[in-house]
């Protein structure tokens, strides 16, 4: 396992202990996604937050980017079993989005959408997270259009699919309903630390 995460380097068992099983470190970010990398223009651009919540909201560009900012460090892991550590983004918290909206007590779960019709899904104790941002900066720069350009949900915890690029809404529901790729087998929970990478 420790040829496959360092190399010829000795290994550092710090290190070591923040890569989930199964995964490999690498110093890229790998471009993975499904279908072509959309067009963003900005003017037309919007974010929209419906579903079971007290104050539906949709959000231009410039209204988005006015909202508070916040920064996290944190590691990602890809289904496809690279991990990238100490990985810095830039964006909106989750939890400024959730009080605005105003999510009512019955809303479990949430759905983000995102360009070219593609979802994932999560209960929203996944998405309530400290760690969880819109996220439209990674390493300082604006995101590169195969990264996400100009908005991406960040959901660290969770194998990297979950981490929706070009997101555009969040729909939050009272029942869960499977995303794109939760639909084709991928597994529900997306949890790197038990590798749940595909559903049984």
């Amino acid at each position: 396992m420790f040829d496959r995460l360092f190399g010829n380097r000795e290994p550092d068992p710090a290190v070591a202990a923040r890569v989930p099983p199964g995964q490999y470190l690498t110093e890229k970010f790998p471009v993975l996604h499904y279908g072509s990398v959309p067009r963003s223009d900005l003017g037309s651009w919007d974010f929209k937050v419906y579903g079971l919540v007290d104050t539906p909201f949709t959000l231009t560009w410039d209204q988005f980017r006015a909202l508070p900012r916040k920064q996290v460090e944190t590691d990602i892991h890809c289904v496809t079993r690279w991990s990238k550590l100490d990985t810095s983004w830039e964006g909106v918290a989750i939890q400024t989005i959730l009080e605005m909206a105003g999510v009512r007590p019955e809303a479990g779960f949430v759905v983000a959408h995102a360009e070219q019709g593609y979802t994932t899904n999560m209960p929203l104790s996944v998405l309530d997270d400290d760690d969880v941002l819109l996220a439209d900066t990674f390493g300082g720069q604006p995101l590169e259009p195969d990264h996400g350009y100009p908005l991406r949900l960040l959901v660290p915890k969770r194998y990297f699919w979950k981490s929706a690029k070009w997101i555009r809404a969040l729909e939050f529901l009272d029942r869960d309903v499977l995303g794109f790729w939760e639909r084709y087998g991928y597994h529900n929970d997306a949890d790197p630390w038990q590798e749940e990478r595909f559903s049984e």
